[in-house]
């Protein structure tokens, strides 16, 4: 198997385990609205630093490489940061404590804090957060980076609507054809690639028709 498709395979299992855990709050828009904000905008509830901890973070999770987009080119911290503020607001504490203690243990082993690190001294900083070797973590490092982890997939894979997978990048690395309403004997067919239609659910009539009911009726 080639390493494009060992990635794309891993990929694709690491996302159908993390499915379970998306959050089904309210999405922060329709694509054309949520999915707009340009690369370094502001973050809405973690600060500018935690901010810039998070994104380095998520890059190194799914980077990018010669086979394709990863986290950062899809804003998956920005989906984090987002959902922080309303259904993964219960992560909140945990968030800010454990990027707080990644950058200390970075300056204590690397010399600086997580983000301004070369890609290779980050990758052995979160090789000793995941193995849970790396101190000052409130409740051990791994669950740390279990939760990150966690959540980059969402940020990365998640319809747009919810402020990640920026220009439907992470559904083009794993091969997902887009949301169906209604499924043919077409798209039943085991020998036939579907044909892309990369749309967001909000996008659709009906989504889009119970979602306003669904808020006027608050």
């Amino acid at each position: 198997m080639s390493e494009a498709l060992s990635r794309r395979e891993w990929l694709k299992r690491a996302v159908a385990g993390a499915a379970a855990a998306v959050p089904l709050g309210s999405p922060a828009g329709a694509v054309g609205a949520a999915g707009q904000a340009p690369a370094g905008a502001s973050f809405e509830t973690l600060t500018a630093a935690e901010g810039e901890t998070l994104e380095a973070v998520t890059a190194r999770l799914i980077p990018t490489d010669e086979h394709g987009p990863g986290a950062a080119e899809a804003r998956a911290a920005r989906y984090v940061d987002r959902a922080l503020g309303g259904a993964l607001a219960a992560w909140l504490p945990a968030y800010r404590a454990g990027l707080a203690a990644l950058d200390r243990f970075a300056e204590t082993a690397e010399g600086g804090r997580f983000a301004r690190l070369p890609a290779a001294d980050q990758d052995g900083v979160l090789r000793a957060v995941e193995d849970g070797s790396a101190a000052g973590f409130a409740g051990g490092s791994a669950a740390f980076f279990a939760m990150v982890r966690s959540h980059t997939l969402q940020g990365t894979f998640s319809d747009p609507a919810y402020g990640g997978n920026e220009g439907f990048v992470g559904w083009e690395l794993i091969g997902y054809p887009g949301v169906r309403t209604a499924v043919t004997p077409e798209l039943q067919r085991m020998d036939v690639v579907p044909r892309a239609r990369q749309v967001s659910a909000y996008d659709y009539p009906a989504f889009a028709a119970a979602r306003r009911r669904r808020i006027r009726g608050r």
